[in-house]
């Protein structure tokens, strides 16, 4: 059973995500932009909300605050590693300029890959822990890769793909997180002891991701007025995991 909702989740994750984003580039310009702009406020609570409700407090409930936050930071570094040699950081924000987006488009796919397939072993390492964690984390997974994949197909339609070309690329990328949740299932339970950590360092990737990919962006447009519609927007994104964690876990 838990197996099944692992794939499911992850599949439901890499196919509605690549799928809303593809529907979204019906819209161009100034409307793409603004339904993105809601988005990624939205994406920036359930991050939060997956890693400081879901992944740290139960990596918490197995080892003492010294192990769990030095794990955290450290998970943190690696990706900002990642981030520097262009395998991780990806711009949500198409009409912004951005360093990795001036590079071919098959290494945007390279960094997207391997960034879905850390959020597959997220995703299998939460459903290990308690199935309300994991669907926390497939929600958080699906709200920031949506915004995501729409700058990745404007990228890449800039590179000179194709439509067609442009989805299965990006469809084929989105999946490589299936492997990654499927090694999670079958490895952890062969070392639990494990768990803990690895869930320390997906909230590290989820903290990156809201703080140092999605944050700055925002800070950089609207001024104090967007604060009005994006403040309710992350707070709505942490009340959906806190909902989700509530109903599925009762």
């Amino acid at each position: 059973m838990t197996l099944f909702l692992i794939v499911l989740f992850t599949l439901l994750g890499s196919v509605c995500s690549v799928g809303i984003a593809a529907l979204l580039l019906i819209f161009k310009g100034h409307r793409l932009a603004s339904l993105t702009n809601l988005l990624i406020p939205y994406a920036i609570g359930t991050l939060l909300g997956a890693a400081f409700f879901g992944m740290i407090p139960h990596a918490l409930e197995h080892l003492p605050s010294a192990t769990v936050l030095p794990t955290v930071l450290f998970g943190i570094m690696i990706f900002y590693l990642l981030e520097k040699i262009t395998l991780w950081r990806h711009c949500h924000e198409h009409d912004q300029p951005c360093t990795v987006h001036t590079r071919a488009g098959s290494m945007i796919l390279i960094g997207d890959s391997l960034h879905n397939l850390v959020d597959g072993v997220a995703i299998g390492a939460a459903f290990l822990a308690s199935v309300p964690v994991g669907i926390a984390t497939a929600v958080a997974v699906i709200a920031h890769e949506v915004p995501q994949e729409v700058g990745d197909f404007v990228i890449l339609l800039e590179s000179g793909y194709s439509r067609s070309r442009a989805f299965w690329y990006n469809l084929l990328s989105s999946v490589a997180s299936l492997p990654g949740a499927v090694l999670a299932y079958y490895l952890l339970p062969f070392v639990s002891s494990v768990v803990p950590y690895l869930l320390a360092v997906s909230a590290a990737s989820f903290l990156y991701i809201a703080l140092a990919d999605l944050v700055p962006g925002r800070r950089a447009t609207g001024g104090i007025r967007s604060l009005l519609w994006e403040v309710p927007l992350i707070l709505t994104g942490l009340l959906t995991i806190v909902v989700v964690r509530e109903v599925i876990g009762h």
